[in-house]
């Protein structure tokens, strides 16, 4: 299948962004002479007002940051904690084991922190270097595109709950038309406030006493003292200190080596570690002989996926909190037997158990949900960012939290992080819910080297499809040899044989969605073979809108890819 566009080179600096407006943000700043992480961060807060319906200034955004001079991986992880106040059971007892829409779900917005954090430590621009292309999407308006208003209209009654989320999504009461300019005047005035504080410190005492007073003036001033009060009103439990005592971790990363590449993914407070884990089993394979999504390709990588989605259900969770067996998880030894389980003849009819990585035996499936059969999985919020610039250093990273789920609070104009919905009321669960505690995280961004230099950042939004999309993508790469563009938009396949990650944790055993241009004798041989084969349309953006950028040391070019499938653009110079 022919891509609908050609790969961008550059050999300056290539940003791939989830909004091609986020993609011209970043780049201006690295013409200004910015580094990655400075371009990564304005295009992630021109994502937080261009794709609204996806993420939030007030949502999560893990980072993944290399560094060419030191030759260090930094990991962000970005995601809020439950409020102190939350009972483990409280779910349980009054919502039948349900975490509801609306600020009962919400946990401290970890975004601004994230991203001051990435500029305190690993940029060099000010916020209001940064931030300027925001406001100005969010004060002026920019195009409705229609994306956001098939989102919008299908979602029009949830925005409709709240006066404060119509007043935004539903100007004049209707639905925003392509090509409409779009204005968010309270978040302009938020991002505004956050600049002038940082101003005011800066000029007596420098950059990062302007960035300490960004995030204090979040955290600890009047807009954490609107939200609180507003949240408090609406049922939730959030309180002035949950949002003053937040400071994001700087996690390690979970490795892996395969075929020569050094990929780094997020840790187990995330399902990032389904990546490494699924390419740990792939490692026994002769990949490129099977052939490119030839039924016996794409039944290995759906087998071989269901098995890490088993261990990331019984296992992943806030490692502050669970026990994560992730060094047993990630061993050679492990893949070794977990692969010894894939039928290449026969379809697993449902989540395979999970393995324990001590006495590589079996061990049952806990908390499974009652099986799903006809509505099918629905499409995961979040965007994607990656940057290389001059000096090779990158950003990773994909922001996220929906609006349709939570109020905007008002006066403030973002979305508090709705990301408790990713947590389990179930007790024991390694993602239940607890004081403190964070939810285990789709968004995962990751990082690839090989020969100890920069080959590729890549990520994707589109919730459990996430780790699924990078996979396939990763292998179009660097095992069939396509270039990034093409990789990006090569057919696509999801798994769903698993409890979802979401609320209500959908599950539906064995599963297979693909998009239609993949041929029909592949889905009747993958059908034959015990899969579930449901079709998708030809791209939807259910399959993730991966973006990535391929390092070619050899002749100092940078390739990048964005997805057709969500507005995503590259740009490069």
């Amino acid at each position: 299948m022919a891509s609908t566009r050609m790969t961008i080179m550059g050999t300056r600096h290539v940003i791939s962004a989830g909004h091609y407006l986020a993609a011209h943000a970043g780049f201006m700043i690295l013409e200004a002479g910015g580094n990655a992480v400075d371009a990564g961060v304005a295009a992630g807060l021109a994502i937080d007002v261009l794709q609204c319906d996806r993420v939030s200034f007030g949502g999560v955004a893990p980072q993944m940051i290399y560094l060419a001079k030191s030759k260090s991986v930094h990991c962000i992880d970005g995601v809020g904690v439950w409020p102190k106040a939350i009972e483990p059971d409280y779910f349980l007892k009054h919502h039948g084991g349900h975490i509801p829409p609306g600020v009962q779900r919400c946990v401290v917005p970890a975004a601004p922190d994230a991203w001051v954090s990435a500029l305190e430590n690993f940029g060099t621009m000010s916020f209001g270097d940064v931030a300027a292309a925001a406001i100005r999407f969010a004060r002026e308006g920019f195009p409705m595109y229609p994306a956001l208003t098939k989102f919008i209209t299908r979602n029009r009654e949830r925005y409709a709950r709240w006066p404060s989320s119509a007043k935004v999504f539903l100007p004049k009461g209707r639905v925003p038309q392509p090509g409409e300019l779009f204005v968010q005047a309270d978040l302009a005035s938020t991002l505004q406030f956050l600049v002038d504080e940082e101003r005011k410190a800066a000029r007596k005492k420098g950059r990062k006493a302007g960035l300490k007073a960004v995030r204090e003036a979040f955290y600890k001033g009047d807009i954490a003292a609107q939200m609180v009060k507003y949240i408090r009103s609406e049922g939730g439990f959030m309180s002035r200190d949950d949002f003053a005592d937040y400071r994001i971790n700087f996690e390690p990363t979970v490795k892996t080596r395969f075929a020569g590449i050094e990929l780094h993914a997020c840790g187990p407070w995330s399902q990032g570690p389904v990546l490494p884990m699924t390419l740990n089993l792939l490692k026994g394979y002769d990949l490129k002989a099977l052939g490119h999504n030839s039924p016996e390709y794409i039944h290995l990588l759906v087998e071989a996926m269901k098995l890490s989605f088993s261990d990331r259900h019984n296992y992943f969770g806030d490692p502050k909190f669970v026990d994560v067996p992730i060094k047993g998880l990630m061993s050679e030894r492990y893949a070794d037997y977990r692969r010894s389980l894939i039928d290449a003849k026969k379809a697993c009819p449902e989540m395979p158990p999970a393995g324990n990585p001590r006495t590589l035996s079996s061990v049952a499936n806990q908390w499974m949900p009652e099986p799903e059969t006809e509505d099918g999985p629905g499409p995961g919020d979040t965007s994607y960012i990656c940057v290389v610039d001059k000096d090779r250093n990158a950003f990773s990273g994909t922001p996220s939290d929906g609006s349709d789920q939570t109020p905007i609070m008002p006066g403030v104009g973002i979305v508090c992080s709705g990301r408790g919905t990713q947590s389990w009321a179930e007790l024991g669960h390694p993602s239940s819910v607890a004081p403190g505690k964070r939810p285990r995280l789709t968004p995962n961004p990751a990082l690839a080297f090989k020969n100890g230099h920069l080959l590729m950042p890549f990520g994707t939004p589109s919730g459990d499809v996430q780790t699924q999309a990078m996979l396939q993508v990763f292998l179009n790469i660097n095992v069939f040899g396509m270039a990034p563009q093409d990789a990006v938009e090569a057919p696509r396949f999801a798994t769903y044989s698993f409890p979802g990650s979401f609320q209500p944790h959908a599950y539906f055993p064995a599963r297979l969605q693909i998009e239609n241009t993949i041929a029909k004798p592949v889905s009747d041989a993958l059908e034959a073979l015990g899969h579930k084969v449901f079709r998708w349309d030809d791209t939807t953006p259910r399959a993730g809108s991966v973006c990535a950028i391929v390092n070619d040391r050899k002749q100092g070019v940078l390739h990048g890819g964005a997805d057709p499938r969500r507005p995503a653009y590259v740009l490069g110079w």
